[in-house]
């Protein structure tokens, strides 16, 4: 009696486990949405509309991107937290809706680490450290030299309270002791013409902002944010090489809901780093001045609560609120 109950449970167990195997091997079986909780036409939805096309083609079923854009990235990163963990319902996120907002915002739908289950770092926005040109100074620390002789003279312009820039600008100012002027705007396109026309001087952003101005003559390049130079910017130092232990690094990344099978989570990062290996991605995300990544579920799944504990802290400290 008790041998033939152990193994009927044995038989169910194996066929349990048969049953998830075939499971993962038909995945995906329907359609799957890829949401981006941004506009269209920025980069993250390039690189998630880049991911999509590739990934139709590898995994013999649709990946279609769909943008629910609003409140700092968080109405689209709602919709994915609350999906079934099943690997038909993904995130194109980035790093401020997942590091930054929980410190941000005084009530949250759902908490950016706890609630998404990472599957792959993307790529990294070589985000630069740029000056109006008619500012007198053409490096990182003769702009310090200069802030400490003048403080509170040098204004700096961001896209509104508790943006990439807003914090980008604040951890330098608390680095390196210096006092500024923060000019925020309803946006990234009226601060970046404001530092190109000289009404404010200095600005934190995403190459694709800045460096059509700095060609143009109108913005000199300093640095970039990022703890490595950036292959893109040949030449180009860091603001860490001038002041230790700045770093301001801004990625994109995937994610499901939170509970995910790992061996799902496993395929998806392994199918999604065949794609941003290849050239043509590379290529495309380049001109966009994206740096494309390569990761393992656990080490992004590092990244995002490092950087958590990091921005959320600074968010605190410096008491920002997004407005």
């Amino acid at each position: 009696m008790h041998k033939s109950f152990r193994l009927m449970a044995k038989a169910l167990v194996v066929g349990l486990c048969f049953a998830g195997t075939s499971a993962m091997a038909a995945y995906p079986e329907k359609p799957v949405t890829i949401i981006v909780p941004w506009p269209a036409g920025g980069s993250t939805d390039i690189l998630a509309r880049l991911l999509s096309e590739h990934l139709t083609q590898s995994m013999g079923n649709t990946f279609v991107v769909e943008n629910r854009s609003g409140a700092s990235g968080n109405i689209g990163s709602l919709n994915v937290a609350r999906a079934k963990p099943d690997g038909y319902t993904l995130l194109v996120g980035a790093m401020s809706t997942h590091t930054m907002n929980q410190a941000l915002f005084p009530t949250m739908p759902f908490d950016g680490v706890e609630d998404f289950t990472p599957i792959a770092e993307l790529a990294l926005v070589t985000t630069t450290m740029v000056v109006n040109a008619d500012l007198p100074v053409k490096t990182v620390a003769e702009l310090i030299s200069y802030a400490k002789e003048k403080p509170g003279v040098v204004a700096y312009a961001s896209a509104g309270p508790g943006s990439i820039n807003h914090l980008a600008a604040a951890l330098f100012e608390k680095a390196t002791s210096t006092e500024f002027m923060h000019v925020p705007y309803r946006g990234g396109a009226p601060a970046v013409l404001d530092t190109a026309a000289g009404r404010t001087q200095l600005f934190f952003s995403a190459g694709t902002q800045t460096l059509p101005h700095v060609k143009a003559g109108k913005l000199k390049l300093l640095a970039v944010t990022e703890a490595q130079r950036s292959p893109l910017l040949e030449g180009v130092p860091t603001v860490g090489e001038t002041v230790p232990g700045y770093e301001f690094a801004v990625w994109y990344g995937a994610f499901g809901p939170k509970g995910m099978d790992p061996a799902l989570v496993a395929r998806l990062n392994k199918e999604i780093n065949v794609v941003l290996a290849k050239p043509e991605v590379k290529e495309k995300m380049n001109a966009q001045a994206v740096e494309l990544r390569q990761s393992t579920p656990e080490s992004f799944s590092k990244l995002v609560k490092d950087d958590a504990a990091k921005y959320g802290k600074l968010v605190r400290d410096l008491g920002i609120k997004a407005e």
